[in-house]
């Protein structure tokens, strides 16, 4: 089912609340939703699929707003019922209008639902939009979940009830606190959350619609094109992935609009809750010192980190520019030593299958456990091969190493001076672990802990 009609009737607040989660961002601006947006919907026993749409605009051509309207009318293409909304406040415009005898073409069936009517009010609008021959329009208030009745009344006919067996164990798996950016559609268990980051107007829609080989997310040279954080999934090789494009991410002093810091706050939490980030960057401005506080925080929050250079077509000298990357990512990001560079073209596909082979191999190495055994004969070579230091005239003792999690591989190291442990002798062990294991390009924890003395109670007494 497509949710459609004209900016600012309240299409993505009703959309979030059919799918009981506030997955779409919601602003008084117009035109917020740009890209099509899937959604599992519950209304009572009633399951099914909403689309979220970009607000109908009566434009032609390749502008941005003649873009948003072809992403609407595929939507309606390909669902089997549209709910065109209209705003009860303000009653019809000619654009309600023009786009309810577009709809009347397309042989769609259509619901009229006129939203904003909280406490009863607006029924004068409500009435005005008979006009549109689409029957009697249900009053609703997507924003405080009035009239959801009269809806499931008028979509019971048309929608498929779930068992009341499937309805139980459906409430027994649900996870209220899983991020939004993931919850966009159905998803199995083992599907690699995958997410495209970067800065604006880097490729990054353009990269995930070459990926998928169909025009999925809106594109074009406009910077800051996406605003939600947009799943699509996809197979690759017979193996499910979960793409998650993100709106373009700027230094955060530049960010003063509150859309725009909805969009980056949308983009965060696609990061956190990513098994991979992607981080596009453009070849022509390479590594730029927001790319690294992205990188950073990627690093920050534990997740695997790739680095796709987009554009690569337009590269002369790529020899150099290689070495150039690779002596900043050297230099500004030495906890992520190993991190892979992959050029690609979103433009021609160069490079792209690279990207999810190179993803699932880190995965693997993200996820690896090692036996404690391996992992304490190690620190013993390490410590003959380089000695702890003196802290404060005292020495430092590394008793016992064991891992405690993976995704990302942690560590829990146990010592007789776990708050003096300096700094460099941390990145020593740390270093040591990435080579001696196989761990490159992936965060390693360590936790310093204190050993038990096993004289400290003989000594009390």
């Amino acid at each position: 089912m497509a949710i459609v009609g004209r900016p600012n009737v309240g299409k993505s607040t009703l959309f979030n609340r059919l799918v009981g989660k506030r997955l779409a961002i919601v602003d008084d601006t117009p035109g917020v939703t740009r890209d099509r947006r899937f959604g599992e919907a519950r209304l009572a026993d009633l399951s099914f699929t909403v689309v979220d749409t970009p607000g109908f605009e009566d434009q032609q051509g390749e502008g941005l707003m003649a873009r948003m309207r072809r992403q609407t009318e595929q939507a309606v293409a390909e669902a089997d019922l549209a709910l065109l909304v209209v705003d009860g406040r303000t009653g019809l415009t000619p654009l309600d209008s023009h786009f309810a005898a577009w709809l009347r073409k397309s042989a769609k069936p259509v619901l009229l639902v006129a939203n904003k009517c909280e406490g009863g009010k607006s029924e004068a609008g409500r009435l005005d939009a008979f006009r549109l021959g689409f029957g009697e329009p249900i009053a609703v208030s997507a924003e405080h979940g009035e009239g959801m009745a009269d809806l499931y009344e008028a979509l019971a006919p048309r929608v498929g009830s779930v068992p009341e067996e499937a309805d139980e164990e459906a409430k027994e798996q649900e996870t209220p606190e899983e991020p939004k950016a993931l919850q966009l559609a159905p998803s199995g268990p083992k599907a690699l959350q995958l997410a495209i980051v970067g800065r604006p107007n880097v490729g990054k829609s353009t990269l995930i619609n070459r990926l998928i080989g169909e025009e999925r997310l809106l594109t074009g040279p406009e910077a800051g094109i996406t605003r939600d954080a947009i799943a699509v999934e996809w197979l690759h090789r017979g193996r499910p992935v979960r793409l998650v494009d993100t709106a373009g991410m700027r230094r955060r002093a530049k960010v003063v609009e509150k859309l725009e810091k909805l969009s980056t706050e949308d983009s965060l939490r696609a990061i956190r809750y990513a098994q991979v980030v992607v981080l596009v960057l453009d070849s022509v401005d390479l590594m730029e010192k927001q790319d690294l506080t992205i990188a950073r925080m990627v690093e920050e929050e534990g997740r695997v980190l790739i680095i796709a250079v987009n554009k690569w077509d337009l590269v002369e000298n790529t020899k150099e520019t290689l070495a150039r990357l690779g002596d900043r990512l050297q230099t500004s990001l030495p906890q992520c030593r190993g991190l892979p560079v992959l050029p690609v073209s979103a433009k021609t596909g160069r490079g792209l299958d690279k990207i999810l082979d190179e993803a699932f191999a880190m995965v693997e190495v993200w996820s690896r456990r090692i036996s404690t055994p391996a992992l304490n004969r190690w620190l013993e070579a390490m410590e003959q091969s380089h000695p702890p230091p003196l802290v404060k005239g005292r020495r430092l003792k590394l008793r016992y190493i064991t891992q405690t999690k993976s995704r990302p591989p942690s560590f829990a190291l146990f010592c007789n001076l776990p708050n003096d442990m300096p700094d460099s002798y941390l990145r020593y062990l740390v270093n040591g672990l990435r080579e001696r294991f196989e761990l490159p390009g992936v965060p390693i924890r360590i936790e310093l802990r204190r050993g038990d003395n096993p004289y400290a109670k003989r000594g009390r007494s």
